[in-house]
């Protein structure tokens, strides 16, 4: 019996969102970028209308939502990856693929130095493998008993302690638009 035909003792019925530290750092370092800005802008008199500021703000706030609002979903027909219902589609490109399809997990470097995998079926089309979700590991187990391929080389396209480090930045980025504000602000009437 093949190991895409044999039982497994996995769920498969799984739901798997991005992971929170991936998603609470990647606000955060956006929140520390903006939070000066409306601020200063009234300080300095900016001919830039604030509106116009809080909208930007909104938007990139909105636009990140959207983005970290992925969701991988796993159950006994296959695996599909999903967005939030108001995302529209050019943000977050939504697809699902039954067991049987998946055909090999094709890698391919990137700009960085890092590796991607994609899910290829049987006419070739390729699908993202969603690395940035928490429990990927128990997804991988999954996904190597239903189909039978062997994922010992998948690795998550950033580990951990990459985003650890990026919050520890975000971290003192707030200190720094905390000490910016102060500066700005002190003496003021």
């Amino acid at each position: 019996m093949s190991a895409s035909t044999q039982p497994s003792t996995l769920p498969v019925e799984a739901a798997f969102r991005i992971s929170p530290l991936i998603r609470y750092t990647l606000f955060g370092l956006l929140v520390s970028l903006v939070l000066p800005l409306p601020f200063l802008q009234v300080k300095l008199g900016s001919p830039v209308p604030l509106w116009v500021t809080l909208a930007g703000i909104a938007a990139g706030c909105v636009a990140l939502a959207a983005a970290l609002s992925q969701r991988v979903l796993t159950d006994g027909q296959g695996v599909a990856v999903r967005y939030a219902r108001w995302v529209p589609g050019f943000v977050g490109r939504s697809w699902q693929m039954a067991w049987e399809e998946v055909r090999e997990i094709r890698s391919a470097p990137t700009s960085q130095g890092g590796r991607v995998h994609y899910l290829v079926n049987g006419r070739g089309d390729r699908y993202l493998l969603p690395m940035r979700i928490a429990g990927f590991a128990r997804f991988l187990r999954i996904l190597e008993a239903r189909t039978g391929l062997d994922t010992s080389r998948v690795k998550p396209l950033a580990q951990p302690w990459m985003y650890l480090a990026l919050l520890v930045c975000v971290v003192l980025m707030f200190g720094a638009d905390l000490f910016i504000l102060a500066a700005a602000f002190a003496g003021s009437p």
